[in-house]
């Protein structure tokens, strides 16, 4: 555990607010699209106190995917030459066009840093073995991951190339004991283990570590997991245009944000002020070690729970309480009632049953609908409905269909069909 993790919050602010005016400088001399986007509001902005920030405006995808498109490939957000820069990686492309992002050695070096602290607050140490289980291509995936348990001296096992029964093989030879991959994949890998009478409950890993979709920090899909493979799992936070910035600690209450390396902000997503503790609204992040290619006061479109700054743990970082709730454009409104996917995640995988799930939405004049399909026994439908309806006030229609005939995923699960386009 870092020494800042558990320092006073002014301590805290004052570190960020130092390395933040460090990177500025950096930032403004030759990064021409924040230099164009703060010439007309920085020189009146006195940071003497990090609430300061706040006088500087947001930063959206939007504007770096426009930004790219004007300035094919990579846009103006390059603070350097070119030939400074060592790696290309890209976003998913689940919300519009892919996002391409630059590291110099100096900002991934950065990035592994970040990633030592996940894997330190789950316990793993040098002594351990690394199986990563994704494919490695432009998206950044668990990339940096893999670059983090290199620094931390622990032995990496990239898994790409391989399907799940290859993978399932491959942890069991090399003894691996810890498991990155996404919460889907996790269960994915348990279920192909099952088809193929491996009991990976009795395997050598003892910890997964999961981002990329809400997911661990659901405690019905946490559970669900652990179950499956005898092992404590943890929730991570990350994505390609910010970094590294949260991870979950022994007490399971959520996701720290890495506040050494990052700046957050939690603001109501329509009138852009903060929002108070215990309140939901969106994560604003700064990061502060990829100057390179920055990301100032960036609007990440993720909901999440003002958790406060005290843990059981010890560390006093900012709590997001219940991890990433979901994202802002995922919400569904349905009778008046807001629906996120991660909430339905929450009933559906309490019961072991249930395999793998679809959401149908459709409009039913101005009004969203949703309906169900699960792959689980017949029998099982009228129960799962009853407790949906517990937990929404909702009539969810809801059919069982053959298993084995939804999507499987490994990487980002989209278990939503939005199919409002054809009605």
């Amino acid at each position: 555990m870092s020494p800042l993790s558990t320092a006073s919050r002014p301590a805290i602010e004052a570190h960020q607010l130092t390395r933040f005016r460090d990177g500025l400088a950096r930032v403004l001399q030759k990064n021409r699209f924040y230099h164009q986007k703060l010439a007309t509001t920085y020189d009146t902005i006195a940071l003497h106190q990090l609430a300061d920030l706040q006088q500087l405006p947001f930063t959206r995808k939007q504007e770096l995917v426009s930004d790219q498109q004007t300035f094919p490939p990579y846009g103006t957000n390059l603070t350097y030459p070119l030939s400074n820069y060592v790696r290309l990686h890209q976003t998913s492309g689940t919300t519009g066009q892919p996002l391409k992002l630059l590291d110099t050695q100096e900002s991934w070096d950065w990035w592994a840093q970040c990633w030592t602290q996940v894997y330190e607050a789950a316990g793993v140490t040098n002594e351990d073995i690394v199986f990563l289980a994704f494919g490695f291509g432009p998206f950044i995936g668990f990339w940096s991951a893999y670059e983090g348990a290199k620094r931390l001296g622990a032995l990496t096992v990239p898994g790409g190339g391989m399907d799940s029964l290859q993978r399932l093989r491959a942890i069991q030879d090399v003894g691996a004991t810890v498991l990155v991959c996404t919460p889907s994949y996790a269960l994915r890998l348990a279920e192909v283990a099952h088809e193929h009478h491996i009991d990976i409950s009795a395997s050598t890993v003892r910890v997964t570590i999961h981002a990329g979709e809400p997911g661990t920090s659901i405690p019905a899909t946490r559970r669900r997991i652990e179950q499956a493979w005898g092992a404590r799992t943890y929730d991570h936070a990350g994505m390609t245009e910010m970094g590294a910035f949260g991870f979950a600690c022994t007490e399971q209450r959520g996701v720290h944000v890495n506040e050494a390396e990052f700046i957050a902000e939690i603001i109501d997503p329509s009138s852009a002020q903060p929002v108070q503790e215990g309140e939901v609204g969106e994560l604003v992040l700064t990061n502060l070690g990829r100057w390179g290619s920055p990301a100032l006061r960036y609007r990440t479109g993720d909901l999440v729970r003002h958790g406060g700054y005290t843990c059981p743990c010890g560390r006093t970082f900012l709590m997001l309480e219940g991890g990433i709730l979901g994202r802002s454009d995922d919400m569904l409104i349905v009778r008046g009632v807001n629906v996120y996917p991660s909430g339905l995640a929450e009933v559906l995988h309490r019961f072991p049953e249930v395999a793998e799930y679809r959401v149908i939405v459709t409009r039913n004049g101005a009004m969203d609908e949703i309906a169900l399909q699960v792959e689980c026994p017949t029998s099982l439908v009228p129960i799962v409905q009853e407790e949906l309806h517990l937990a929404f006030h909702l009539r969810i229609p809801t059919v069982a269909v053959t298993p084995g005939t939804l999507p499987r995923f490994e990487l980002k699960a989209r278990r939503v069909e939005d199919r409002r386009q054809r009605t």
